[in-house]
């Protein structure tokens, strides 16, 4: 079984192709690649499979084999996979994700893709919808007691569940201790991505993630749209920011005339290589 490597900011993904043949158990197939020192070593698993709705369909799965909704890091690869790989020669795709249709522009140099603007949507504020345990109309910094703590908490969907938390200070967050509390916490009961993010300026957002699944990974494409969100909401950026990342740099801009999100980053393969069936 032919596999590639691919990472957006580090936030790294094993893909395969599915539009032959798809291969059985992909849970289990997820969690056996995604294993750092028995496997390939990723976040998790995307398949690239034929659409009757789009012009293809994108499934993922965490490393733990849990089912995700949508990636803005792993569905910029899946553009540079079809382009690159011969599937496409278009530079405008429609992707099928389980959280909805996801427009791609692939930016190419010299005959590959550098990088991908992602059409994110619009951010989901109803707490029914997110989904949280609570009765309101949103949920913006709401306090919150998670790990013993109080926090100030806003919450919303991006196709996928995220809490987002403004600290001081990212680099000073215990996050092993604090991801788990929040992924756990049962005000969520489909479990939740959660940002911490420290707000430099207007134009600038430094974050840290956690991810439902997967525990810390170097970048979070929906995450980062979440993030820019929660700071407009509450009123520590404007509609467009870079948030830095430990894996690197995403831009982000929350288009009010649609109303949508647009995330744009790298793409990058790493390797490619076979796994034995």
């Amino acid at each position: 079984m032919r596999f590639t490597k691919m990472q957006g900011l580090g936030n790294d993904y094993v893909y395969l192709d599915c539009t032959q043949r798809t291969p059985e158990d992909l849970p289990g197939l997820a969690r056996r690649l995604s294993d750092r020192h028995f496997g390939v070593g990723s976040d998790g698993l995307i398949c690239i499979c034929p659409s009757d709705r789009a012009d293809f369909r994108m499934v993922m799965f965490n490393a733990d084999g849990s089912q995700g909704e949508m990636c803005g890091n792993g569905i910029r690869c899946v553009g540079k996979f079809l382009y690159d790989k011969g599937l496409t020669d278009q530079t405008h795709l429609t992707i099928e994700t389980p959280a909805g249709p996801r427009g791609l522009e692939l930016q190419t140099e010299a005959g590959k893709v550098a990088a991908v603007t992602v059409d994110m949507g619009a951010p989901i504020l109803d707490p029914a919808h997110i989904p949280v345990e609570d009765a309101g109309r949103d949920f913006i910094a709401r306090p919150m007691v998670v790990g013993g703590r109080a926090w100030k908490v806003t919450c919303l969907s991006m196709g996928n569940p995220h809490a987002v938390v403004f600290v001081p200070d990212v680099s000073r967050l215990p996050l092993a201790e604090l991801g788990p509390a929040f992924e756990g916490h049962p005000s969520f009961p489909q479990r939740i991505n959660t940002e911490f993010v420290q707000v430099e300026n207007q134009n600038t957002l430094r974050m840290r993630v956690w991810e439902r699944g997967s525990g810390e990974t170097l970048a979070c494409g929906t995450g980062a749209c979440a993030a820019l969100a929660a700071a407009v909401l509450n009123g520590y950026a404007g509609p467009a920011a870079a948030v830095v990342l430990p894996g690197g740099v995403l831009t982000i801009r929350w288009d009010r005339a649609d109303g949508h999100i647009y995330l744009t980053g790298p793409a990058v393969t790493v390797f490619e290589g076979q796994w034995p069936d």
